[in-house]
């Protein structure tokens, strides 16, 4: 199977409390310190409201990590298409490609927060239908085409970008979550998919269903969808035992839980835990969880498990939260690229066979500490020097050096 690729999906989610601009210094040195662990991608979103989420634009947000990072794709995670001119997009996209010397990725999505088309005047049942307009257009932008176009909400005449993406074809990616319109909208297009709802139980048990739409679009389109780029966000909290990654989290997952998504989202059937410890419980260690709050050994289980009930995918998005403290968090991301990233894509195994392989053929090996005996023995000063060294306490020296213990017993 594939090797997975892993990425951070960054909304962000931040309680109210912390100076503004030193938030958002420490959120460009995670992204800073994820290249640096190997991760593959950072996306960004787009938020207007709720006090929770404050980046306006990703677009902004990654060129700054842009400039601090040198390998890692950056993925807007997401654009909100009926909130902005398609053609404003597109040239804001091309100039970020070019920042960034071609690593980014194009996400799109209809629009998360409610009061966010609320205050922009926009009815949320346009939304959907917005996006796939515009994302038509994009594309036909990115082709270099001259595009004329009258919307009831965008006008276009004879518009052409004056600078097309450093990318003969960027990547882009449709946000899905409950609704089929997002892997609809990536069948259509051929996109890569955002699997925004995997967070929650219903959404990871939705994702076979969620993918055959795609498919369904695709093959209505004349067009194919890959698995490969199909992204799928988890979240969890990782440290070296369980109480410890309990202990670390609780307290800030049911702040994030209680306060967020029931008292400010009031999302639907979502209730107000009475404990941190409920929190975890529900949230973590109930039946079909969604999140992994553990060790690296859970983690990994957790997504091979994943994989299998989606039926595959390209890519592991983790959730950016602050469920714990900064310097657990960045820990939590550390042991998942030490030891979760490597375990999962069967970087390990070389390493347990050789051992295993050691361990069977010892008698074999043992071949080279007898002829390293029978140069010592044949020379009368180096055994002399042989009694000294078995009676001294020496450091632990390489396979090949013989017993030194068995061979004074058989001298004596």
């Amino acid at each position: 199977m594939a090797r997975l690729k892993f990425g951070a999906f960054l909304a962000p989610h931040h309680p109210i409390g912390e100076h503004p601009t030193l938030q958002l210094r420490s959120d460009i040195a995670l992204a800073v310190r994820l290249e640096e662990l190997g991760y593959d991608e950072f996306w960004c979103g787009e938020h207007h409201s709720t006090g929770w989420e404050v980046i306006a634009s990703p677009e902004l947000f990654l060129a700054a990590v842009g400039e601090r990072t040198h390998r890692i794709r950056l993925g807007t995670g997401v654009i909100s298409l009926p909130y902005h001119h398609p053609f404003n997009v597109a040239q804001r996209l091309v100039q970020l490609d070019h920042m960034t010397r071609g690593r980014v990725i194009f996400g799109s999505g209809p629009g998360a927060l409610p009061s966010d088309a609320y205050v922009l005047g926009i009815d949320p049942m346009v939304q959907r239908d917005r996006q796939d307009e515009a994302i038509g257009v994009i594309k036909r932008l990115f082709a270099g085409e001259r595009v004329t176009h009258e919307s009831d909400w965008f006008t276009l005449r004879e518009a052409r970008l004056q600078l097309l993406p450093v990318q003969e074809e960027m990547p882009f990616a449709v946000a899905s979550q409950v609704s089929p319109s997002g892997m609809t909208l990536a069948g259509k297009y051929g996109a890569g998919v955002l699997s925004i709802g995997s967070m929650s139980t219903q959404g990871l048990l939705a994702l076979p269903t969620q993918w055959s739409f795609a498919e369904e679009a695709a093959a209505k389109a004349g067009r194919s969808v890959d698995r490969a780029n199909w992204r799928v966000v988890m979240t969890w909290h990782i440290a070296e035992t369980r109480e410890q990654a309990r202990a670390e989290a609780k307290e800030g997952l049911l702040r994030w839980h209680n306060e967020y998504n029931v008292g400010t989202l009031m999302r639907p059937g979502a209730v107000a835990y009475g404990s941190a410890d409920e929190a975890v419980d529900q949230i973590a260690f109930s039946d079909g969880a969604a999140s992994v709050i553990g060790t690296p050994d859970d983690l990994a289980a957790a997504i091979r498990h994943l994989r299998e009930i989606s039926g595959g995918f390209g890519t592991v998005i983790g959730f950016a939260h602050d469920w714990a403290n900064r310097e657990a968090t960045l820990r939590s991301w550390d042991l998942v690229a030490r030891h979760v990233i490597p375990e999962v894509n069967g970087l390990l195994e070389p390493y347990r066979e050789s051992q295993r392989h050691v361990i069977a053929n010892r008698e074999v090996f043992e071949r080279a500490g007898a002829a390293v005996m029978q140069k010592i023995m044949a020379n009368e000063r180096a055994a002399a020097a042989l009694q000294e060294t078995m009676a001294a306490r020496t450091a632990t020296t390489g396979g090949h050096m013989p017993d030194l213990q068995a061979e004074k017993a058989k001298a004596s």
